[in-house]
């Protein structure tokens, strides 16, 4: 009787033990792939952005030309600035097309993931540093940041820029962390605009009055994110830092 009991006792420890031992497996595996997915994606970006900069290098250098040619126009030679050959795709999947719109300077579209790059943001203190791209859809959002609304990176209006939090620091996660008067760099195809925080706060999810304010003609941004338990929206007000 006794040994039967024991027996019985002893299979129930090992099917306990067998239960312990999958939903060990499956969470270290679960953290695996995020740690994976998370550095893949990173990688890609990253990748994606150099190419950016790389394609649209010699547009910047004709704007500083231009600029410098408008404050000092008694100078007689400026630099001649020829068109680079960039290769219309690469190895991380980034597709570089001329823009045929532009007259004398080509503006070159970088496709990333399936859509446009319009340029890149860069938020120091939390280590943000993602594409920007023209569309917010399912994909796009699960790959980069993008454009929800607005006149366009680093024009005059305000531009809403959409960012998944996925609480594991990737995109917009750690948005809650930031402050009034920390900034946040964009880069677009021709420059780099310095933004300064100055309002921070959350709101309903289908609330869009702030996409459409006005901010005089000023260069603005807007971060729009989930907070952590999805309930609402984490926005953030930027403007030009002068």
């Amino acid at each position: 009787m006794f040994k039967k009991a024991g027996n019985k006792y002893g299979d129930i420890l090992t099917m306990l033990l067998v239960v312990l031992i999958v939903v060990i497996l499956g969470i270290v595996g679960y953290f695996g792939y995020d740690i994976y997915n998370k550095n893949t994606k990173t990688n890609n970006a990253q990748s994606a952005m150099a190419e950016f900069e790389e394609a649209t290098k010699s547009v910047r250098k004709k704007k500083v030309t231009n600029t410098v040619a408008e404050e000092n126009p008694d100078v007689e030679e400026l630099e001649i600035i020829e068109r680079e050959n960039v290769p219309n795709e690469s190895a991380s999947g980034t597709e570089v097309v001329a823009d045929e719109n532009t007259e004398n300077t080509e503006t070159p579209k970088v496709m990333y993931e399936g859509y446009e790059m319009l340029g890149k943001i860069n938020i120091p203190k939390t280590k943000c540093e993602y594409p920007i791209l023209d569309q917010v859809t399912k994909h796009s959002i699960e790959v980069a940041v993008a454009v929800l609304y607005g006149p366009g990176l680093n024009q005059p209006g305000n531009t809403v820029i959409v960012g998944h939090n996925y609480r594991n620091g990737m995109f917009f996660s750690n948005n809650k962390k930031l402050q009034k008067g920390d900034t946040i760099y964009i880069t677009s195809a021709t420059e780099t605009v310095v933004y300064e925080i100055y309002n921070i706060y959350q709101t309903t999810p289908d609330d869009a009055e702030y996409m459409r304010r006005d901010t005089g003609g000023a260069r603005e941004i807007s971060l729009s994110t989930c907070t952590d338990d999805s309930s609402a929206r984490l926005i953030i007000w930027a403007k030009e830092k002068i």
